[in-house]
């Protein structure tokens, strides 16, 4: 049992110090042209980690608007939210703000000018059966609910799908002016004529034209389009660019005090609990193996400077956990078990006291995700991810190490910093 367990050990440090590189270290990929990113490489950053730009924007109702502010409201924000992401900003996050206000975030722009240029004057849409810049919209923004660049029948273009009420509207306008063009305004400009063939009552039509011969010509249609859409009026209150420059110090000042912290925290448990520190320590290289997986793996996470703060709390409930679970075995051994008794009720009686403080953290993080703004939900999602992730490595993996242990050493108290209280004898 004693060579099992010591096999044990080392196929584990073995898997962990893989883990470990997998990590951290970025390699090419002997024998192709792809390069391995690493998981901290892939971990998407925010705006005040990689620099980007900030812009809030005031939305107010549109003039003989029926439509509902709040519903309206959300349109814009998902609206936004697909035009930058089909301009390739992938990273950009669109949040409502005190009630009427809306925050963009792009990180790791080149360009700002390009981002501004794009969202900074929201132009509106327009539809209309009249070549006149007076004449009255059949149809809104409001009333389309997608917009994409397709490829249909040979053909680039642009698929447009409208809401109920649009589709009511498309279809009626269409009718009337089949075999005729309609004409579409951006911000009050002739855009595009496109000729209507048939009448359209479904809901869904296919724009095609000589400026959309490519597919970047169908998607640059389509985005000009979509910037059009917002259910509500934009005005620019405040725009602002974070430097990259603060955003990486500001990274690799918390990765050093991370991996001091990870290294006076390891050496802190051998010191006071022995091999059961060992244990721990191994504990939490695979905590930090599988939590930076997830970090980069879950499309929820773009790391913060409060995210940093998310992990490192989780890190210390981690920590939390392996002292509350040897405190626990250090006083059942005071009363006289053996060690392995010992260990099997420490475990035990430590697991509701673990569970119950992770429960309520897991819950207040969740209040935070669902209430707070971007930065704190950063918090809130990277908090969340570490408290899982620590319950798992503390109350099984810590488990199935000391489980390892104990049949290379299950009769010396000495390794493990384990007394007696008095004349206490063993009792199991």
């Amino acid at each position: 049992m004693r060579k099992k367990s010591i096999r044990k050990f080392i196929a584990m440090a073995i898997v962990i110090l893989i883990g470990l590189f997998l990590a951290v270290v970025p390699f090419e990929i002997p024998f192709t042209y792809y390069k391995y990113n690493s998981f901290v490489g892939a971990i998407k950053l925010g705006i005040d980690l990689k620099g980007g730009i900030v812009a809030v924007y005031e939305a107010t109702e549109p003039e003989n608007s029926d439509a509902d502010f709040d519903t309206s409201l959300t349109a814009t924000i998902k609206r936004l939210s697909d035009l930058l992401t089909s301009e390739g900003y992938t990273e950009a996050t669109v949040v409502e703000q005190q009630g009427n206000k809306i925050r963009i975030e792009v990180p790791d722009v080149d360009d700002p000018s390009a981002i501004f240029e794009l969202i900074g004057t929201p132009a509106k849409l327009e539809i209309k059966k009249e070549e006149s810049d007076t004449a009255e919209a059949i149809i809104t923004g409001e009333h389309i609910e997608d917009i994409q660049a397709s490829y249909q029948d040979g053909e680039y273009g642009v698929v447009i799908q409208f809401t109920d009420e649009g589709t009511t509207l498309f279809s009626d306008l269409t009718t009337e002016i089949a075999g005729s063009s309609l004409y579409i305004y951006i911000g009050g400009e002739l855009y595009s004529q496109p000729t209507v063939s048939e009448a359209i009552t479904n809901g869904v039509t296919f724009i095609t034209g000589d400026n959309m011969s490519t597919l970047a010509g169908a998607e640059e249609f389509a985005t000009k389009l979509l910037s059009g859409t917002f259910s509500v009026d934009l005005t620019l209150l405040d725009n602002s660019v974070i430097s990259a420059t603060l955003g990486e110090n500001a990274l690799q000042n918390g990765i050093i005090a991370g991996i001091i912290g990870f290294i006076i925290i390891a050496i802190f448990l051998i010191l006071v609990y022995g091999m059961f520190g060992v244990m721990a320590d191994l504990s939490l290289l695979v905590y930090v193996v599988i939590l930076l997986f997830f970090l980069q793996a879950v499309p929820l996470v773009q790391l913060t400077l409060p995210g940093i703060a998310g992990i490192i709390l989780s890190l210390g409930m981690a920590v939390d956990g392996n002292v509350i679970i040897f405190e626990r075995i250090k006083d059942e051994y005071k009363l006289g078990k053996k060690i392995p008794a010992s260990v099997a009720s420490g475990f035990k009686k430590s697991f509701s006291a673990i569970l119950d403080s992770n429960v309520t953290t897991i819950i207040a993080g969740v209040v935070l995700y669902v209430l707070g703004t971007s930065s704190i939900k950063g918090f809130a999602i990277t908090l969340l991810l570490g408290i899982v992730v620590s319950m798992f490595t503390t109350l099984l993996v810590t488990k199935k190490f000391v489980k390892w242990y104990l049949p290379i050493n299950s009769t010396n108290p000495k390794p493990l910093k384990l007394t007696r209280e008095g004349n206490v004898n063993e009792n199991e």
